[in-house]
């Protein structure tokens, strides 16, 4: 009875809500982009607007590639060569892909150089080498991105492919918003929602949620929070694949300068979600599965530049940053 309880429990989450102004200058928005080095999926979400501007879907359309290598063994990561032609030229990231991180050996190559090992004790025990016990309990292929030519030619004696990101582009009509007041993070009784509010109305927007709440809807009895407003017209857009910081940050300030020229849209949104079997979430801090493996961030940019930053990880692991 006392595994069936568990089971049935709500996993639990961390969530950190700030605000700032991109114009500030302690503003930490670039650094916590360019921290959260893997991740899998990027969506924005701009209200009262029917087609994407050019320049913002030139950076859509140019996310990628990414490249898969099959069964490389992980001393490649070490040799001289390696170092020399991607370490010290630049960032690289790697990840191993279709690992659990609870049960198997996951590897991380974060940009700094550093290679992250996550592995199970008979591993361990067989390599020798110095390292300390994973907070969660518990406890094939490597994943890629860098330049074309040169991860083509070096990986050539291995299975190498590339990859493009899926990239999903809609317009809703009649969409029930939240009302938001850049200053209220909290959010006022009657006049505007909360930040937790609003990163749960997202969540059934991109997961394409009816929010009626209608009697007879057995799948989800969800519904915008108050108060609200309906927008004519919203453009959704979802990038998956493995998407660069660098990528996120173009991504990210193209969004900041959308208010630029005179708008409807009060505000729009960034989201973006790490694989859930790193083993890291931001920088160097150890990430866990357990129930959900979640660590991700989110943004909300408003149109007199300021910003809501929201970070969510797992109840095991560190405070996000």
């Amino acid at each position: 009875m006392a595994t069936l309880r568990r089971l049935r429990q709500v996993p639990r989450h961390l969530l950190v809500c700030e605000k700032s102004n991109f114009g500030h200058d302690k503003s930490r928005h670039r650094h916590l982009v360019e921290t959260h080095y893997h991740n899998y999926r990027v969506s924005f979400l701009i209200p009262e607007c029917g087609i994407l501007s050019k320049e913002l879907k030139n950076l859509v359309m140019e996310t990628g590639p990414y490249y898969f290598v099959k069964n490389l063994p992980l001393h490649e990561l070490i040799t001289h060569d390696f170092i020399h032609s991607f370490v010290k030229k630049g960032s690289f990231y790697a990840l191993t892909y279709n690992t659990n991180i609870d049960e198997d050996n996951t590897v991380a190559l974060l940009p700094n150089g550093k290679l992250i090992l996550s592995l199970d004790k008979d591993t361990y025990e067989e390599t020798g080498l110095q390292g300390r016990p994973s907070k969660y309990s518990g406890r094939k292929v490597m994943k890629f991105s860098a330049e074309e030519s040169t991860v083509m030619s070096h990986f050539s004696n291995y299975r190498i492919q590339e990859h493009q990101p899926e990239i999903a582009l809609s317009t809703v009509t009649e969409l029930q918003c939240p009302v938001l007041r850049s200053s209220a993070l909290q959010g006022e009784p009657e006049a505007a929602c909360s930040a937790p509010e609003l990163l749960d109305w997202l969540g059934a927007v991109f997961s394409h949620t009816e929010l009626n709440n209608e009697p007879h809807n057995f799948i989800s009895t969800y519904c915008c929070p108050q108060p609200s407003t309906v927008v004519a017209k919203a453009y959704l857009c979802t990038i998956t694949g493995f998407i660069l910081p660098e990528k996120i940050c173009l991504l990210l300030e193209q969004l900041r300068h959308y208010f630029d020229e005179p708008k409807l849209a009060p505000w729009v949104t960034l989201s973006v979600q790490g694989f859930a079997d790193s083993p890291v979430s931001w920088r160097e801090n150890e990430h866990g599965f357990r129930k959900g493996g979640e660590h991700l961030y989110n943004f909300v940019i408003f149109n007199n530049q300021d910003y809501w930053l929201q970070m969510a990880v797992g109840a095991n692991d560190d405070c996000p940053p």
